[in-house]
């Protein structure tokens, strides 16, 4: 077992990788009474065209197919995991995102027996063609839910807008269409191939002794066999770097217009320190430009144009990257316009040092926050995880931003590459 220290922070982080491929982190938090796990696997929406386990040919799922088995997860054969969660006095949920699945419970008692059922559920499957077909019904309800939901379909429309083949422009939860033609032997595929160990993180934080919690683990792991551990091969995505609509509008029942301008990043990072680098440079420009502190802030919203819904945001995933600006509006139109002019002039928008190292100081705050809550800190440590990144990388990154490395953010602010999408 590896030990991770951080003086700074005076935090350990336990490692250590299983015989069968399994990554176990492990953060004791003396004096806290909650215990978070998390079990995330590099399986998302985008996965839908790969080779399978054991297979030589690449092969093409449904769209929605990484959702599916999240919700078919939980089934047992004998029970649903949540129920027994429940009966351990423990709360328990899971999430698909574009890139990976997540599993998780919290916990302010009988931690060993929530581990121990965490790993079992999700590593081992129960699908019949019936609970299959049950579950196709209860996943396009919740399509149609967010269908109805102004706020997603303005978010999820904007970055439709910007991509002509990759598929996160599909719904993470896919379509009604493609939900249906989903079925026993393709979720068995997907699951063989994705929740290999080889594939997967474990990470439990709060109220652990970390070499007693390690020795379960890995006494929980020895009594399970796998197939051999192979390298999952997708398929490259090839993307052109034009956006394909450059304006969409949607009209719901609404009381006040929503508009996101998006902008597509071509420029896609793969190394994991620079990649952290640009994000945490990128959080502090939206902050420098757009926090309520800001001018910028300040000014739009004395004429009217945005109020407290107004947010601007970056993201970076595994193969793709956009930049987010917008939220609900009485003048869509002149927002628009105001964004536009911005992006267009951003080499003019002078940074100054004194603002600069005051809101990095902010962000270093927030982060060194995040350490009282065990939720956020299995959040974040999922989600940076694969992306080649530990958790206390990100406070050491952003203490050595320099002015250099906003101001490098600021060339992705491309107005060829801007689209914006209304709800009106």
């Amino acid at each position: 077992m590896e030990i991770i220290r951080d003086k700074n922070l005076q935090e350990n982080l336990y490692y250590e990788q299983m015989t069968n491929g399994l990554k176990v982190y492990l953060l004791p938090k003396p004096g806290f009474s909650k215990t978070y796990g998390l079990f995330s696997t590099k399986f998302g929406s985008i996965d839908t065209t790969f080779v399978p386990l054991n297979e030589d040919k690449i092969i093409t799922v449904p769209d929605g197919v990484a959702h599916f088995l999240e919700h078919k997860m939980f089934e047992m054969s004998d029970g649903d995991a949540s129920d027994k969660f429940a009966a351990l006095g423990a709360n328990t949920n899971a999430f698909t995102s574009s890139t990976r699945t997540a599993y998780l419970f919290n916990t302010t008692s009988h931690e060993n027996e929530c581990i121990e059922l965490l790993l079992d559920f999700v590593q081992d499957i129960y699908l019949t063609d019936e609970n299959v077909e049950k579950e196709k019904g209860i996943i396009n309800q919740e399509i149609g839910m967010y269908d109805d939901d102004p706020d997603w379909r303005c978010y999820f429309g904007s970055i439709q807008n910007l991509y002509n083949n990759h598929p996160v422009k599909i719904d993470i939860a896919g379509t009604v269409e493609t939900v249906l033609t989903i079925n026993k032997e393709i979720l068995e595929k997907c699951y063989h191939t994705f929740y290999h160990p080889n594939n997967m993180m474990l990470f439990v934080v709060g109220n652990i002794d970390a070499s007693s919690t390690m020795n379960l683990i890995r006494d929980n792991q020895n009594k399970k066999q796998f197939d051999k551990p192979q390298k999952i091969i997708r398929k490259e995505i090839i993307e052109p770097n034009h956006v394909p609509i450059k304006e969409n509008t949607l009209h719901m029942d609404v009381i006040m217009p929503k508009i996101i301008v998006s902008i597509k990043v071509n420029d896609i990072l793969y190394d994991s320190k620079l990649k952290l680098k640009r994000e945490l440079a990128m959080n502090v420009l939206l902050d420098l430009l757009f926090a309520k502190s800001s001018n910028i802030y300040e000014t739009w919203s004395r004429e009217g144009i945005i109020n407290d819904s107004f947010s601007a945001n970056f993201t970076q995933e595994r193969d793709y990257s956009f930049i987010q600006i917008g939220g609900d509006s009485e003048k869509p139109d002149e927002l628009k316009n105001k964004i536009y002019n911005l992006v267009e002039n951003m080499d003019s928008y002078i940074v100054n040092e004194k603002d600069f190292e005051r809101v990095k100081k902010k962000n270093i705050g927030q982060l060194i926050g995040i350490y009282n809550s065990p939720e956020s800190i299995a959040s974040m440590f999922s989600r940076y995880y694969f992306e080649g990144s530990l958790l206390f990388d990100l406070i050491h990154t952003l203490n050595d931003l320099t002015l250099a490395d906003i101001n490098e953010c600021k060339t992705l602010f491309d107005i060829e590459y801007t689209s914006s999408f209304f709800i009106k």
